[in-house]
This record gives C-alpha cells, structure tokens and sequence, in this order.
C-alpha cells in the first residue's frame, strides 16, 4: 500500500496550476482559493491551522499546519513563513490585511510542500514530466555577466535553481534570480 504523502505527492504534483497564477514585481503566486479548492476536490478531509511568532525587532512568522486522512492514513505537512511587504522584506508590527495575506501565502506554500505548484517555487513553469522553457541567449550573457561582477560562485548558483549550467536557468526563474544578483552586487550579501 502506497503511503499516504507519497499518494498526495504523486496526486498534486501532475496538476498543471500555470493558468492559476499571478505575476507580482517579477514573483510568481498561486491563488489560495484555487488551490485550496483543488486540495479539497482530491482530498476533501483536509483541514489547515496556523501559528504565528512574533520576533524582538516586531516581525511576525507564521506556520502553516495542513493535515490530511485519507484512507484510514493521516499526514501532516507544515511549512513557515514571514509577514513581508511587496518588496519581500519582513514587516514591523504587521497589520490584519498583512497578516492575513501571509497566512494564504503560507497555506499555498504549504500546499506546494505536498506537490501542488511545487515547481513554482523551484522556479519552473511546467509540471513534473514537461521541461521548463529556458531563458534566451540574451538573458543568459546577462546572468553571466551579473555573476561574475557580484563575486558569485556559478555551482552555488546553479545549485540554487537546481540547473547544471546557466543557460539552463528557466525563463520563470529569471527575474528571481536577476533581482537577487542585483541585491549582492548592491549589499554585497
């Protein structure tokens, strides 16, 4: 008998989620309510809570807690994430709106943890058996060029992207990776 993540993984990371995401300043994100309603239409007793941590310097951290019986089976998958602003950074004294737009983010996160939209995160856009579509010769001189002027290491950062070479850096990827280069080459970190 199959356990019971391995049958969720193997159900939710075939789905092709690509016509249920929303591109924001060049980072890719999953509607909670669709994805909440496909988690149910394959796995209907399933049911989410969260915490939250609140930090000395006044950010907040939220997990996400989301369980699933099926078949006699229960699993329980948990993943974290940080109230931020549209820019990604870590918000002081988060108010209700903030705080709730992370917690759906981190329930979606969550659900990519169990295989639905996981390879969004991984910076792909197809689903697992179809290749991703690279970026173009242009953008990968660009990658190349930024890597060398921000001191970093080529392996790190194709292992970073799970890629063996740059030029295989997939075209959803690209403006993630182009906006952290340029972050180094500004901080230095």
């Amino acid at each position: 008998m199959q356990t019971l993540p391995k049958h969720i993984w193997d159900t939710l990371s075939r789905i092709d989620v690509s016509e249920h995401v929303e591109t924001k300043q060049g980072l890719t994100y999953l509607s909670w309510a669709w994805a909440w309603g496909v988690m149910s239409e394959h796995f209907p007793d399933t049911t989410y809570t969260f915490t939250s941590e609140t930090f000395p310097d006044e950010t907040v951290e939220y997990t996400c807690f989301v369980t699933v019986k099926h078949c006699g089976q229960v699993h329980t998958q948990m993943m974290w994430l940080p109230v931020m602003d549209h820019r990604n950074k870590a918000v002081k004294n988060p108010d209700a709106f903030v705080r709730n737009s992370c917690k759906m983010r981190c329930l979606v996160k969550c659900l990519a943890m169990m295989g639905l939209g996981h390879y969004i995160y991984a910076g792909e856009d197809l689903p697992q058996g179809q290749a991703p579509e690279a970026i173009n010769e242009q953008e990968r001189e660009l990658i190349d060029r930024m890597i060398e002027e921000a001191g970093v290491d080529v392996a790190k950062f194709c292992k970073a992207y799970g890629i063996s070479k740059t030029a295989d850096l997939p075209k959803a990827a690209f403006d993630k990776a182009l906006a952290q280069l340029e972050k180094k080459m500004e901080t230095g970190k």
